[in-house]
């Protein structure tokens, strides 16, 4: 089964909204890769964000385009400085699955699952991106299916 990597989209500085939601380009961005992920069929079961509104509304955007089974949740542990293995040992990889959250965490977690060090970067993110983790069915390690990013430069 798929894990689905999102960092949320652009927000708006501090000063112009403390709870730094998204901005109108970062809703654009996320609206259009949303889009994307469903019309390539990405199947995704549910959708967990951290506490951060910016988090949140990323989340609703892709819960509203790909309709996962169930309703998108918080979860505990995603800010952007958290431990990442406390999050990598609740993930067991047997459902379709979209964690959607912060820098440098993000990166870290992908490190994490990939290489089991969370020091060296192995994929920069970008706002409203998804990366595609999967598991080898053999060995049980995780690598990168692919990626789905707003910019390509």
């Amino acid at each position: 089964m798929a894990l689905y990597l999102v960092q949320h989209g652009k927000s708006l500085p501090k000063d112009v909204d403390p709870d730094q939601g998204l901005s109108k380009e970062g809703i654009a961005e996320v609206e259009r890769i949303a889009q994307v992920a469903k019309g390539y069929h990405i199947h995704v079961r549910q959708i967990l964000h951290s506490t951060k509104e910016r988090a949140r509304q990323t989340s609703a955007i892709f819960q509203g385009a790909l309709i996962p089974e169930e309703p998108m949740q918080v979860m505990a542990g995603l800010q952007p400085l958290d431990d990442v293995k406390a999050v990598a040992g609740q993930i067991t990889g047997e459902r379709d699955l979209m964690i959607v959250g912060h820098l440098p965490f993000m990166e870290r977690l992908t490190s994490y699952l990939i290489i089991g060090y969370v020091e060296k970067r192995i994929f920069k993110f970008q706002n409203g991106g998804i990366v595609c983790l999967d598991r080898d069915p053999e060995t049980g390690d995780w690598f990168i299916k692919w990626s789905l990013m707003p910019n390509i430069k």
